[in-house]
């Protein structure tokens, strides 16, 4: 029987290319997004046996509906991969404060509610793998992006400290930080001129973010582990 694996933001950029690398490999997929539509089209693409829901992570009730609805049509859920997010540039002092907390519920929030019903799941299965989708700038900091640093700074604590409680029920909990990534989110920077400043001289691709989180699920003996796929961009000082 085919594995299942939940996918929040899975309609969409990293998230999607996660699940049609998982598609390829034989996991049973839920994929998960704001939109049914945008989540039916993505999982139309992956072919059969994979299902799509809505859900909006920063709602409690709302992502609980949406494991009760996977588990019901797709059984326990073996893995769970995090990469629902939001950004909202801007400095702090021009930054509003329904923009900071959009960042921090859909992107810090959203992730702890996932994991919380997830980790329920796991523990009956006696085993599972959570891969949570963080960023450098979640290491590093960046000008015009500390409520978003912020939140992916904040799931680095989260997700270790999360490893270290659900280790005993044979449940691991590891993190991806990309660097720039070609997606929806990067589409208005400037490339050209920020792939000068990493050192393998372009910007990802989700595919390449998707082999770590999927190395990650696979890996038996690897927790608490946050795995940088930047092209080297944390070697700059």
């Amino acid at each position: 029987m085919a594995k299942v694996c939940a996918i929040f933001g899975g309609s969409r950029g990293i998230g999607k290319a996660v699940a049609q690398l998982l598609a390829k490999k034989g996991y049973r997929l839920a994929v998960i997004a704001r939109s049914l539509d945008v989540a039916q089209t993505t999982v139309n693409q992956l072919g059969a046996g994979h299902l799509a829901f809505s859900c909006d992570v920063a709602k409690e009730q709302d992502v609980q509906n949406a494991f009760e609805e996977v588990e019901k049509n797709l059984g326990h859920i073996h893995y769970l991969v995090n990469a629902a997010g939001v950004n909202r540039d801007n400095l702090l002092l021009r930054t509003k404060t329904e923009d900071m907390v959009s960042q921090l519920h859909t992107n810090l929030l959203g992730t702890m509610l996932t994991c919380k019903f997830a980790v329920k799941s796991m523990i009956q299965l006696q085993g599972g793998a959570i891969v949570n989708i963080g960023s450098i700038v979640g290491l590093k900091g960046n000008s015009g992006q500390s409520a978003y640093s912020a939140s992916k700074a904040g799931l680095v604590g989260f997700s270790r400290s999360l490893a270290k409680e659900v280790a005993r029920k044979k449940i691991r909990v590891n993190m991806v930080a990309p660097g720039f990534i070609q997606t929806e989110m990067t589409a208005y920077l400037k490339e050209d001129q920020l792939k000068k400043t990493i050192p393998l001289g372009r910007f990802g691709d989700p595919q390449e973010v998707a082999q770590a989180v999927v190395f990650l699920l696979e890996t038996p003996y690897v927790t608490g582990h946050v795995l940088v796929v930047d092209g080297g961009l944390q070697l700059q000082i």
